[in-house]
């Protein structure tokens, strides 16, 4: 038991999902001032 949780696969998931978590947040810090394609006449 990891946790708490009944079995490691859950512990797994858990923390799996709080690490995306992170990764998500630390990535929109990253390139929150990221203009992005400046080129007018892009996908149409």
């Amino acid at each position: 038991m990891m946790l708490g949780f009944g079995s490691v696969e859950i512990a797994l998931a858990f923390w799996l999902s709080i690490a995306s978590t992170i990764l998500c947040v630390v990535y929109g810090i990253v390139n929150w001032n990221n203009k992005g394609d400046d080129k007018p006449g892009g996908d149409a």
